[in-house]
Parts: structure tokens; sequence; C-alpha cells
């Protein structure tokens, strides 16, 4: 696919002007956490488009941010996966390596894993695996709607903010108090009634979206970075990178 087939995917950083929305799965679906000239507001879907359209309706969007891998490699590893987890030091277990395309096509977990084994030289968890619906369903809204859509990753997020990677699991009291208190100092202040946000998101998933807000704001100002930089490109098409 050439590079024309993929508006709404960044194919480079640069400075965009509006609000922007992190995105991150959750057990009801999806939860989002977009900034602009108010305070950070919670929003909460089934699925990614129903969410943006949500988000919408409060005002248009600039940048949409997730934590889902775009672009999947044909064989072996992607290099944006190996940088994540380079970023995040003792958090890298938090870094899924991509499976190839061809294994997330598979009908079950042992197929997929033989498949991935032959083309990546490695299997994967059955969590990776289980990733797969959101993954296509990302992919499905990205070639049919407009918005500049980015990757991301929350733990190389939050590693940035810290100023170097994070010890504590995000599941912990301590960890979630963590990346709380940094995402209020980068100004994202996520407190009191987030609404339908608050009663279908984890702790841990709403602060993730935060992040990704975050990185979503950083790229509009011209300051993300993109693990890698250019990003790979697999035969769908779509520039692979993790912008933070």
């Amino acid at each position: 696919m050439s590079e024309a087939s993929h508006p709404s995917v960044i194919q480079k950083r640069g400075r965009v002007a509006g609000r922007v929305l992190g995105v991150d799965a959750c057990k009801g679906g999806w939860v989002g956490i977009a900034l602009g000239e108010q305070d950070p507001q919670a929003y909460a879907a089934a699925d990614i488009e129903a969410l943006v359209r949500q988000v919408e309706e409060h005002g248009p969007l600039a940048v949409v941010a997730v934590d889902i891998p775009i672009g999947l490699p044909d064989s072996g590893r992607r290099r944006a996966d190996e940088l994540a987890k380079a970023e995040v030091g003792a958090r890298r277990s938090s870094v899924f390596m991509t499976p190839v395309r061809r294994a997330l096509g598979a009908p079950d977990h042992r197929a997929a894993v033989a498949i991935n084994r032959e083309l990546a030289g490695e299997g994967f968890s059955i969590q990776a695996f289980g990733l797969k619906v959101k993954v296509f369903e990302v992919e499905r809204f990205a070639g049919r709607d407009s918005h500049v859509l980015i990757e991301v990753h929350p733990e190389v997020s939050f590693a940035h903010m810290a100023g170097q990677p994070l010890t504590s699991r995000k599941l912990t009291w301590a960890g979630a108090e963590q990346r709380r208190e940094l995402l209020r100092a980068c100004g994202v202040a996520l407190s009191g009634d987030l609404g339908l946000a608050g009663w279908n998101a984890g702790v841990d998933d709403v602060l993730d979206a935060g992040a990704a807000a975050w990185s979503a704001r950083r790229f509009t100002a011209g300051q993300a970075i993109s693990l890698p930089d250019p990003p790979e490109r697999f035969s769908d098409g779509w520039p692979a990178a993790i912008w933070v």
C-alpha cells in the first residue's frame, strides 16, 4: 500500500493545532482523556469510533493517540517495540512484542504461536493474542477516518515524564499514585467524578489514557519523539512507530 493509502496515520512529527485525545483499551471497550483549553475530560465507549464521535460532540480533535500497535510486521520484531522496552527499563515486561500479521489472523493462540515462531523466531502470550480484536478494530478505524492517529505506549510516556524509567507497578497503590502525580505535574490532573469512564474503566486504564493524551499534546507542540525515527513500514503500509 502507498503512503497515500493511510492519510490518518502520522508520517512525521509536526505542529497540529487543536484538542487531543488519549485512548486506552479497557474491559468495557475504550476509555479516553481529552485535553484542550479546559480541564481534562474523560469518556468511555464500547468501540473506538463511537468514543471519538462522543468526544467530538464537545469540539473537534486534532490528534488521537492510542495504546495499540499500528503497523504489523511480516516477520521478526518491530523496532518500535524493541526501543520501547529499552525506554522503560525494569518495566520492560509491560511492552508486548507485536506478533506478525499472519499470527494475529490465526483462529486460536496455539496456531498463532506456531506461525509466529516460524516467522519471528518466538512465541507470544495469550494476553497478546487477545488484543487482536482491538488491533484490527483500530486498523479499520484508521482506514476510514481522517484524524491524525499516532501509536503510543503509556509506560514509555511515564518514563519520559519522570526523566527515568519507573520501577513501581501501575496496579499497586504506589504505582497509581506516582503516575497520577506525574500527570498532575504535567498539567493532566485526573481526579473527582469521571462519569461513565470512572465506572467502566480501571484506575490504570484511566491513567494510561491520560499518558496517551500527554504524548498527543506533545505531538501537537512539535515535541514528540518517534521510536524509531523514521517509522518502519511493513507490507501493510502503515508507518509503525511509538510516539512519546
